[in-house]
């Protein structure tokens, strides 16, 4: 079968894993074992993985949903590196306190790095090396997605609690704390944008500032089981506050009684202040002709969290379920198997995966026609792609037909083959 511009099942590099290493049966995760058995991903060492191709794709798929979002608000994409001296955390008075679950190394000079986990100081280094800012500049925004590093005491479930994650980092710079405020509610406004397209439910809470520390902080967080956290929340005004930082039963702003939910953290937005922008040096020239601290704000989207938490709470026992916005294929394409008497319909394969394209439908053709159908459709759903097209018997009647499966509905129909293009077009609206 020749087919241009398509993705094939049979050249996918997935190699299929039946056990978890160092498996724990205190610990249950609907999607964890699976993510490893199905080939989204693999662990390399302790707390460490490979995201396999289809992991890759969900990943890429959330990091450009994210960039778009950060392009909007004006901010611009900078890339680190991966040590930071931890000269500038004693500057901040964080390496102590923290030493624990940083990674250290030294060079052959033994200069001392650390492998960051996030970068205040290295950003506001990068600010002071460049001189004093003109007022023109700001608000300036500076943002990063990459991997950073926590030595972890007891990583666990993958990306929920691992050595090595990926995160969205955004650092911006104001003149006053007025103005810092206002980029802070426009980042937050972007983070509700970018988890509404996600399309699961998020609580907004009060967050604790921890040792990254600041006037303020907000956390963002999925309600699962497979949580660390627990939030209170009033069902009257939705206030909502980590309970590591509230343990009263009423909520402050209303009276009304606080209810409790499991969550996991996966976003989390700090107003700083000058916290490490006066140690540092980060500095701009005031309209008034003077020389003062910046003021900055810290925000970080946990990718590979993201990933893990939404995964969880879609999926099934068996089988994964992604936001239709990140599934690593949204379409798969099924022909006939091999020697079948439906064998004929594969002549309409280019025309559908052609359709697709042209509707920038990201697609993936299970070319192994010396499988069933029914195998391959139920290979589709244990990997969660959202629609599966199946070329079968319903092909073969007069009107030629597609059998259309909307894997995370659960749902099935049949339409026409010339309708294909007014069906995807309607159910991109209606996500």
């Amino acid at each position: 079968m020749s087919v241009c511009n398509a993705s094939k099942l049979s050249q996918l590099f997935k190699p299929i894993t039946s056990t978890r290493p160092n498996a724990k049966k205190d610990i249950i995760s609907k999607s964890y074992d699976n993510l490893l058995k199905y080939g989204i991903m693999k662990q390399i060492n302790t707390g460490m993985y490979a995201l396999l191709p289809l992991g890759l794709r969900v990943m890429n798929k959330l990091a450009n949903l994210v960039e778009n979002e950060m392009k909007r608000i004006g901010a611009q994409k900078i890339q680190l590196p991966a040590l930071t001296s931890s000269h500038l955390w004693k500057k901040t008075n964080r390496l102590e306190s923290n030493k624990t679950e940083l990674f250290i190394v030294k060079d052959r000079h033994k200069k001392e790095y650390i492998l960051s986990p996030t970068y205040e100081e290295t950003i506001c280094n990068l600010i002071s090396s460049t001189g004093v800012l003109s007022p023109k500049l700001l608000p300036l925004k500076l943002y990063q997605i990459s991997s950073k590093w926590r030595n972890e005491m007891k990583p666990r479930l993958g990306f929920l609690r691992s050595n090595e994650f990926i995160m969205k980092d955004l650092y911006t710079f104001d003149a006053t704390l007025a103005d810092a405020e206002k980029t802070y509610e426009s980042v937050c406004n972007a983070y509700d944008n970018i988890f509404q397209k996600i399309g699961i439910a998020t609580i907004k809470a009060v967050g604790d500032t921890g040792t990254i520390g600041g006037l303020k902080s907000h956390e963002y967080h999925y309600i699962t089981d497979i949580g660390e956290d627990t939030v209170c929340i009033c069902p009257s005004c939705k206030y909502s506050i980590n309970k590591a930082i509230y343990n009263e039963k009423h909520c402050p702003q209303c009276k009304n009684t606080l209810f409790e939910q499991c969550t996991a953290e996966v976003g989390h937005t700090f107003l700083l202040g000058v916290k490490y922008t006066e140690p540092l040096n980060a500095m701009y020239h005031s309209y008034e002709n003077e020389i003062k601290p910046l003021v900055m704000g810290c925000f970080g989207l946990g990718l590979s969290r993201i990933f893990t938490v939404a995964v969880e709470i879609l999926s099934t026992e068996n089988e994964l379920r992604w936001p239709k916005i990140l599934a690593p294929y949204t379409v798969c394409v099924i022909p006939p198997k091999d020697g079948s008497k439906e064998e004929p319909a594969s002549q309409y394969v280019n025309h559908i995966v052609e359709t697709l394209n042209q509707l920038n439908i990201d697609t993936v053709l299970d070319d192994r026609t010396h499988l069933t159908i029914g195998n391959r459709l139920n290979q589709a759903k244990l990997l969660g792609y959202s629609y599966s097209i199946i070329l079968g018997k319903a092909t073969m009647k007069s009107t030629p037909m597609l059998e259309i499966h909307d894997i995370n509905n659960s749902s099935q129909c049949d339409i026409p083959i010339e309708s294909i293009r007014s069906y995807f077009q309607t159910a991109e609206t209606m996500n």
